[in-house]
């Protein structure tokens, strides 16, 4: 009886192991099977080239000069263009304060184009002006005041000043009041004995100059020569500062011109971004 019971449990054992043998010898055909199909399919699916940037030859710093003259389609239009620029208001016109808010509120950068003593006679702004004639405190009262009445502004450039910017005392008392507000300056460069930029850099301030006026003719196709002249410059040193004006014709040149700049691989900046 005792032995008829071993053989069952020897035929047990063996029918057991069989049974583990035969499944752990399916098991590694299905994996082997698996993994050459997964292999299969790795081969034959294409491989996906990640999609390449377009490579960054270029910053382009555009400042686009005298809002506050107007609110209209022009105005519209230049905070509808798809770049970071930075607009320069002149302080004290019809518009100057709304549009600050506007340019703000459509995540452009605003600075002040303040006005100053031209080589030649000039009118308008009286409130503002800066004048070599005016004495220190005068002159960083009105730099204060502008910047009172456009909060929104984190700069300064000249509006004329041909006079003013030769002026190292003027230039002075400007740069330490742009110092104490925590601002930055851009010397539009509008007489070459400008003694502005090296003012600025001995106080400490923040300062860039002026590349390429891109509008002096408010004609497309000079627009259009200076525009490649300042890409040339960014091209060559890696950073070119450009000056226009609120004039249709400069607008209809940048709508056109700064998709196929981006796409080409250059780069708007504010002019925050590249001052030193």
């Amino acid at each position: 009886m005792a032995k008829g019971k071993q053989s069952i449990y020897r035929l047990l054992t063996y029918f057991l192991t069989l049974v583990v043998i035969v499944l752990a010898v399916t098991l590694f055909y299905m994996n082997r099977e698996l993994r050459d199909l997964r292999s299969r399919v790795t081969e034959e699916k294409p491989v996906e080239k990640p999609t390449e940037a377009p490579p960054k030859i270029g910053v382009i710093a555009l400042i686009i000069d005298d809002f506050g003259y107007r609110n209209d389609k022009v105005s519209d239009g230049f905070l509808n263009l798809d770049a970071n620029l930075t607009f320069a208001i002149i302080p004290g016109h019809k518009y100057s304060r709304l549009f600050a808010e506007k340019a703000a509120s459509a995540g452009k950068e605003v600075i002040v184009h303040m006005p100053m003593e031209s080589q030649t006679p000039t009118h308008g702004e009286e409130e503002f002006v800066l004048l070599t004639s005016m004495t220190s405190a005068e002159i960083e009262h009105r730099v204060e005041k502008v910047f009172s009445q456009l909060p929104q502004a984190v700069g300064m450039n000249n509006h004329q000043g041909s006079r003013a910017t030769e002026d190292k005392r003027v230039m002075h008392v400007v740069a330490s009041t742009l110092k104490r507000e925590g601002k930055y300056f851009v010397d539009s460069r509008t007489t070459r004995n400008t003694v502005a930029e090296e003012t600025m850099r001995a106080v400490g301030v923040p300062v860039g100059r002026r590349n390429v006026f891109l509008d002096n003719e408010f004609d497309a196709a000079l627009i259009n020569e200076q525009l490649d002249q300042l890409i040339g410059i960014a091209r060559k040193r890696g950073m070119a500062i450009g000056i226009g004006h609120a004039k249709p014709t400069t607008l209809q040149v940048l709508k056109e011109r700064i998709p196929e700049l981006k796409k080409s691989g250059f780069r708007f900046e504010f002019i925050s971004a590249v001052v030193k």
